[in-house]
């Protein structure tokens, strides 16, 4: 059957985009949570931006946080947000979404610019809703987020939700549905390209028909109750953070003001996670041992946690192929290299395992510090410099992570990521999240 927007957990928004003649290049701007450690990125980016319209001025880039600069730029991005609708900057368009398409590192994929209802989503352990997270959402960082969206009248998120959907029903048959381009441009900073067609409501049927099917396949997998149609691709705290402020607001308002209040609904764009030009990466693990500790005596506490943990754990050579009924990574370390075999685990995938074992190590023996890193290179290279110990984990296909979420819960932090740091979603559109 054809499913509600509403029983999707989506809703068709009123999207807000900068006035005609706008210039594209300085008004999109990379993810706040992108190049956190490179103030020298940002200094770039607004260099380039100058004066122009910019949704620079309506966000707060996380390599601000925790800085005296942290507060002003709050106090300016709502003061910008409040501006941009006053003096028409930004224009609201009728119902309907942007189909976007994006080029990027040599390769392009299709996305579709909606709300996601914030009553379908819930972030906390054992959530059974039908839009999930896929890694843990840290408290802590929800705050600074939440300082800005509650005293906002605009969201302009950068939140990406991933459908699994390997017959491409659901976004790549918009192509062929009447649409009207309304913004071609080139991205700042090696961004690479993106067009952005709008699309009516009324041509959106066939994405609502798509989204029932595998609604419907959802339940079948997974049991009644417990369907699971989405997950956060990127953006798990930005999402978790509209979610808290619509809880806080939610006390504020009537049954009647509850059941269509802008602020119910999140912008996000939805992505098929089979669509080639999405590049899933896992994220590996470098160990830097304390107390004089060796790399092989962190591996092989690893191994011994990993063998209580599961029904077997043990080491073996690079060279040994490993059964198809287990798990396994490979560790390196200045001294010797070779793999870690699972039997019978207790979860799903490997970074699940292996983060656990090293959580519950260093809660009990504060023996390492641990850095995430993008890219086996790298990770070789540190783990090779002495006592250090690196742990090299396999991309996963993505369907084999959508069962993982479903059966085990959010993942652990920094599992995988979506394309690199230039890859990630630019702010182009905007939201209303208050009422006129």
């Amino acid at each position: 059957m054809i499913h509600s927007w509403e029983t999707l957990g989506l809703h068709i928004p009123n999207l807000m985009l900068p006035k005609e003649g706008t210039d594209y290049f300085r008004w999109a701007v990379i993810a706040c949570d992108q190049y956190t450690s490179q103030p020298g990125y940002w200094a770039k980016v607004k260099e380039i931006v100058g004066d122009s319209p910019s949704t620079l001025n309506l966000i707060l880039p996380e390599v601000y946080l925790k800085t005296d600069q942290e507060d002003i730029i709050i106090e300016s991005v709502q003061n910008k947000m409040q501006q941009y609708l006053s003096d028409g900057t930004l224009r609201t368009l009728k119902p309907g979404c942007i189909l976007i398409k994006r080029t990027a590192e040599g390769r392009s994929h299709l996305g579709l610019v909606i709300a996601l209802d914030l009553e379908s989503y819930d972030f906390t352990h054992g959530s059974h809703s039908i839009v999930r997270p896929t890694e843990i959402v840290v408290p802590h960082r929800i705050p600074p987020r939440l300082k800005i969206r509650e005293g906002a009248p605009i969201e302009c998120p950068h939140i990406l939700i991933l459908i699994d959907d390997p017959d491409r029903t659901v976004i790549e048959p918009l192509v062929n549905q009447p649409r009207e381009v309304i913004y071609d441009t080139d991205l700042m900073m090696d961004g690479g390209h993106i067009t952005g067609s709008f699309i009516s409501e009324k041509h959106l049927d066939g994405v609502r028909q798509g989204l029932s099917v595998l609604f419907d396949e959802s339940e079948e997998k997974y049991g009644k109750g417990k369907a699971f149609l989405m997950a956060v691709g990127d953006g798990n705290h930005s999402l978790a953070t509209a979610k808290a402020a619509w809880e806080n607001l939610k006390q504020k308002l009537t049954p009647d003001e509850i059941e269509d209040h802008p602020a119910r609904f999140a912008l996000c764009e939805i992505a098929n996670i089979h669509d080639e030009g999405l590049i899933f990466k896992s994220i590996h693990r470098v160990l830097f041992p304390k107390k004089n500790l060796s790399g092989m005596e962190l591996v092989e506490k690893v191994v011994n946690y990993l063998n209580k943990a599961n029904g077997q754990a043990y080491l073996a050579d690079s060279d040994y192929v490993a059964p198809e009924d287990v798990l396994n990574f490979s560790y390196i370390t200045k001294e010797r290299k070779g793999q870690i075999i699972i039997e019978n685990p207790s979860w799903s995938l490997e970074v699940e395992c292996l983060q656990r074992a090293l959580n519950s190590i260093n809660q009990e023996e504060d023996c390492f510090d641990i850095d995430y890193i993008h890219g086996k290179h790298a990770t070789e290279a540190l783990a090779l410099e002495k006592g250090n110990v690196g742990f090299l984990l396999p991309d996963e296909s993505m369907s084999k992570l959508f069962y993982a979420v479903a059966v085990d819960g959010p993942l652990p932090r920094k599992t995988f990521s979506v394309g690199k740091a230039n890859e990630k979603r630019f702010y182009i559109e905007c939201k209303s999240i208050t009422r006129a």
